[in-house]
């Protein structure tokens, strides 16, 4: 019997299904403790320090009883702390990205997933370098500055070799006053080896969802292929620690096993980056299971509904604060647009899920990995984030500027956003408005940007901040950064 070590460097030991199970029960027992829960709430809630917020988070076990919790009361309150926590920590920026899929060859047998090698009839494709490109400047013409690299896990048609060529090709193409500043990478668990290249080839965050921290499940979804290793899926995110990426990404997929098991292992997995590596994860990102080429959600019956998907986000945030929180278009409008209030800190615009398909006018559906639920443009995401007073972020400058890992973690705990990431998103807001945005989107957009300029407390940040914008708007002079 595995006994339960978050500095562990095995899976079956920093993810211990013992210490789940019982933790699951602690909550089941406490769901209806008051006391208790409000001891809870009170250790998540954000304080104000001389030098800016502190947040304690919570431990796994503190954090299933919240999400256990069933009095009304005590959950309105859960939601409005999250709130807190997201205003003080990353204040009412939301980050923007796009995927972008490179190629749906793979080897695995995922039971969830339409690229999975038993499926015959979807049409298989993989990017050249030409495709790259043509995606690249279609993505640069929609205002993106920032991308999500995805592929299949294929040794022979997707090497590592074939993903270092498409970043450098990412990195190259330079559209008009369009540029792909930074690079996430969500590929399969690799070597240090790889890790180290990827660190070299200069990505920002590597992403690796663990689809479901439940042993047994995990194996019989993943029957056949290399992603079938548990433990090595797992142990990824060491590696590529270990390889000198210093900015991960957690997230399962919501559906495939009960919600309270894999809550339990996702903030276990986020405690055990902290004990061992001293930073926890950059981001964790909550993806529900949905329809796609030959995968029926009805096929599996561990679906959660929106009420309890809202309440899975605010726990997230109360027990890993200084994370940035993902929701892609996998989700509606309306679901995106009540968990912003509620901890998510990035979202993607305009997305399409297919290998290639921005460089065409339609929205290809024949290689997509899922359903896009938002098919709203880029341009009415951001008028959309803006109108619900959320400032659209394309702003790339820690991941340049070296803030990254604890150096991150460190601006974002001393308050120091207001005077850097805040003034960095006002000036790639002020890019995407002058370049890319219509005559509407113009128009809210640099009433935001005056009001919000007032908000940034350094005398000399907010008047280096209100020249720059005022460059930006006389000038093709772009990417301005503090």
């Amino acid at each position: 019997m595995a006994i339960y070590d978050p500095k562990s460097l095995k899976a079956e030991e920093f993810i211990n299904d013992e210490e789940i199970r019982e933790t699951l029960a602690y909550a089941e027992a406490n769901k209806n403790n008051a006391e208790l829960i409000d001891r809870i709430l009170e250790k998540a809630r954000p304080k104000k320090t001389a030098n800016g917020h502190v947040c304690a988070g919570l431990t796994h076990r503190e954090a299933s009883v919240l999400l256990a919790c069933e009095i009304p009361e005590k959950i309105e309150e859960m939601y409005k702390i999250a709130e807190e926590i997201k205003m003080a920590f990353y204040g009412n920026r939301i980050v923007i990205f796009a995927p972008l899929y490179l190629s749906n060859y793979c080897v695995n047998g995922c039971l969830y997933c339409p690229y999975h090698m038993k499926n015959k009839h979807i049409p298989r494709k993989k990017l050249t370098q030409e495709e790259v490109k043509a995606e690249v400047i279609a993505l640069q013409d929609m205002g993106h500055k920032r991308l999500a690299i995805e592929a299949g896990e294929d040794p022979v048609n997707n090497p590592i070799e074939y993903i270092l060529e498409c970043i450098k090709t990412i990195y190259s193409v330079h559209h008009k006053n369009g540029d792909i500043r930074r690079v996430n990478v969500n590929i399969a668990a690799t070597t240090v080896e790889n890790y180290r290249k990827l660190k070299e080839a200069g990505i920002g965050t590597y992403i690796l969802f663990q689809e479901t921290y439940h042993k047994e499940s995990y194996l019989q979804l993943h029957p056949t292929g290399p992603k079938h290793d548990y433990d090595y899926h797992t142990e990824a995110m060491d590696r590529a620690m270990e390889g000198g990426i210093d900015d991960v990404g957690l997230g399962v997929l919501f559906g495939l096993e009960l919600y309270k098991y894999e809550f339990a292992g996702l903030i276990m997995h986020a405690e055990h980056l902290e004990a061992v590596h001293g930073v926890g994860p950059h981001t964790i990102s909550v993806p529900r299971l949905k329809r796609a080429d030959d995968i029926n959600p009805d096929d599996f019956d561990n679906g959660i509904d929106d009420e309890t998907f809202a309440k899975i986000t605010a726990c997230i945030r109360l027990a890993v604060p200084y994370t940035g929180m993902i929701i892609s278009t996998r989700e509606t409008e309306a679901v995106r647009a009540k968990l912003l209030r509620l901890g998510i800190s990035q979202v993607s615009g305009g997305s399409r899920t297919s290998v290639g398909g921005y460089a065409e006018e339609e929205r290809p559906h024949d290689t997509e990995q899922f359903d896009v639920s938002d098919q709203r443009s880029l341009d009415e995401v951001v008028r959309w984030l803006m109108e619900m007073g959320h400032i659209p972020s394309f702003c790339t400058a820690c991941y340049r500027e070296g803030r990254t890992g604890d150096r991150f973690m460190s601006l974002c705990k001393s308050g120091q956003i207001l005077n850097c990431c805040h003034p960095n998103a006002l000036l790639t807001l002020s890019e995407y408005l002058e370049d890319y945005a219509s005559e509407e989107t113009k128009k809210v957009g640099y009433a935001m940007v005056e009001k919000e300029l007032a908000k940034i407390p350094n005398e000399k940040v907010r008047r280096i901040a209100t020249e720059d914008i005022r460059n930006i708007r006389n000038s093709n002079r772009r990417d301005f950064r503090f």
